[in-house]
């Protein structure tokens, strides 16, 4: 005797679907070993990177908790504890919305026109260093190197 339950008994899931369709894809992108690799690989490298930009807007403007729910969310295509974590950061994410919901509007523009400025300040202290004291050493033998490699970079302006 099966526990099936029957058709007339339960409606249909309409989660079942993509689930399926994402299982089935997920399948065939792991049947070869060299695919698999290959597969877990990216997810791993751009799961990573979505997740670092997410910490990184944590303290820089920008939406820092979609992105480090994104990261999650690609790497829990792999990872069962990025999945874990991706449901904290679901709820993190849910708070923090109703938090920005129920904030003054004036205190809202006061946080965006300070991140603005802070920017805006940043920015003028970095072009005004460059105008000064030139280039950094560093930043032309990383510019040098990543010309190697991508031959459309074009040059520094002042080297």
């Amino acid at each position: 005797m099966t526990n099936k339950p029957t058709e007339s008994s339960s409606p249909p899931d309409t989660q079942v679907q993509p689930q399926r369709r994402r299982g089935r894809l997920h399948g065939r992108l792991h049947a070869n070993p060299a695919l698999s690799m290959t597969t877990k690989l990216l997810v791993t490298t751009l799961g990573t990177l979505v997740t670092v930009a997410g910490l990184i807007m944590m303290v820089t403007p920008g939406p820092g908790i979609v992105g480090i729910a994104l990261g999650l969310g690609i790497l829990a295509t792999e990872y069962d504890w990025a999945e874990r974590w991706l449901h904290k950061a679901r709820d993190k994410v849910h708070q923090a919305r109703l938090k920005a919901e129920a904030m003054d509007p004036r205190a809202r523009r006061r946080r965006l026109l300070l991140s603005c400025l802070v920017v805006l300040v940043v920015g003028g202290a970095v072009a005004l260093y460059v105008a000064l004291f030139d280039w950094p050493s560093f930043a032309v033998t990383g510019w040098d190197w990543f010309q190697g490699i991508a031959s459309w970079a074009p040059e520094l302006p002042g080297m």
